[in-house]
């Protein structure tokens, strides 16, 4: 069925039947699991796990149409518990509603927690759609209760049998003659997404205004990447737009850092791969320049978490915007990077004999812990003994970084060992 074309293309084109759907035969083919279900009209809670564009709405919406039972649907980026807890009073006094909720793994645990009795005692069939992994994202509770079916990603001939069905049964550009000449621009910009090449197409297509439309691959470069903010989170993309995120906040860019951000938000990024890059940074880059840094990444963490989207964008840009505005600092990052060289280098070398661990009176007769200086018992709490292997001994692997607050640490050390420590 096409819809009036005031809608997406990639709308008007949404199969309403499993016969129509492309790219999932393992489940909805003649033998698929899933369609012997629905056939039987026994369709239970699920969770529908694959990438971007490759049928989990569609297949929620076929499940409703076909066993003709009440649908609601919400999206996971802006609902919240009382919106399921709304859902779920209106569901008890209605049989057998189906609950479709979009980006599941955007749940926090008591969001999903909200739906474990109601998907328990049968008040609602739940089907979630995810990207992410559900043994990871989804409460082991809830998935306990669940089917899980995996979509697979749609190959190049999907996604242009997709686009060419697409053409063909919509009125406007079935009657403009379009025709594709080159195909790798739409299947690249795609990333295997069959709403993302329907949308492209549809772009490119809405920008030419000619009876006769050919699409060339240097049409569409031009037209999408004016037009489009893309962003892959599995692909190239993905791994740039981190980089500069990354190197904006290290180079003290808090504008650039702001904006790659909001780039990956933008794109749906995963808020946990954002904040614990964050966490990372806040050592690797900052450090003891400034320590409150990796308290605040690890409390932005924990709190997007807890929060989700759309909130979470707040705390994720609070936590960027202060970690490129500290001062910087990779010295606690090039300590552990030498350590680990001279390791790997030299082996593992003997633990001196007086700082050894003496638990029995054979190991101290042997020496363990003989000679060891506990350092409280001395001036300023520090004696000034060796405790590296002998053949390192005197190295310096801490270089305190030039900043005020590690100037600090810097003067403290060199008080208590000398010329080890001077600038």
């Amino acid at each position: 069925m096409i819809l009036e074309n005031t809608f997406p293309l990639a709308e008007r084109a949404r199969p309403a039947t499993l016969d129509d759907l492309l790219g999932q035969e393992h489940l909805t083919g003649e033998k698929g699991v899933l369609r012997k279900a629905i056939e039987a009209g026994n369709v239970p809670s699920m969770i529908l796990w694959g990438p971007p564009g490759v049928g989990k709405t569609t297949i929620a919406n076929i499940i409703a149409n076909q066993v003709k039972r009440p649908f609601k649907t919400i999206s996971a980026v802006s609902a919240g518990v009382k919106d399921v807890r709304e859902i779920i009073n209106q569901a008890r006094s209605r049989s057998k509603v189906i609950l479709f909720i979009d980006e599941i793994h955007r749940f926090n645990k008591a969001q999903q927690d909200a739906l474990l009795g109601a998907v328990e005692k049968g008040i609602i069939t739940l089907i979630g759609a995810t990207t992410e992994n559900p043994s990871f994202e989804v409460n082991s509770a809830l998935l306990s209760r669940c089917q899980v079916y995996i979509l697979n990603p749609l190959t190049d001939e999907d996604l242009l049998s997709i686009l060419d069905k697409a053409i063909s049964n919509d009125p406007d550009h079935k009657k403009r003659k379009v025709v594709i000449k080159e195909k790798e621009a739409l299947l690249k910009l795609s990333g295997g997404d069959a709403r993302r090449v329907l949308n492209i197409f549809e772009l490119v297509a809405d920008s030419i205004d000619t009876e006769k439309l050919t699409i060339t691959d240097k049409l569409v470069m031009d037209l999408a990447q004016q037009k489009v903010a893309l962003y892959d989170k599995t692909g190239e993309q993905h791994y740039d737009i981190i980089s500069a995120f990354i190197k904006s906040i290290r180079g003290s860019d808090p504008n650039a850092a702001v904006y790659w951000l909001a780039r990956m938000v933008e794109g749906g990024e995963d808020v946990k791969f954002i904040a614990r890059r964050m966490v990372i940074l806040a050592s690797e880059d900052i450090g003891n320049a400034n320590p409150t840094a990796l308290v605040i990444a690890t409390n932005c963490f924990q709190a997007v978490n807890l929060i989700g989207y759309p909130e979470a964008r707040i705390i994720l840009s609070q936590c960027a915007t202060y970690l490129a505005s500290s001062p910087k600092s990779n010295s606690a990052y090039v300590a552990i990077k030498d350590a680990q060289k001279i390791v790997q280098e030299k082996g593992n070398l003997s633990v001196p004999l007086h700082i050894r661990n003496a638990p029995t009176r054979f190991m101290k007769e042997q020496g363990y812990g003989k000679g060891y200086e506990y350092s409280h018992q001395y001036e300023q709490n520090f004696s000034n003994q060796e405790y590296l292997p002998d053949e390192i001994s005197g190295i310096k692997l801490y270089d305190p970084g030039r900043n005020p607050r590690e100037d600090e640490l810097r003067k403290r050390l060199k008080a208590l060992w000398g010329d080890k420590y001077e600038y």
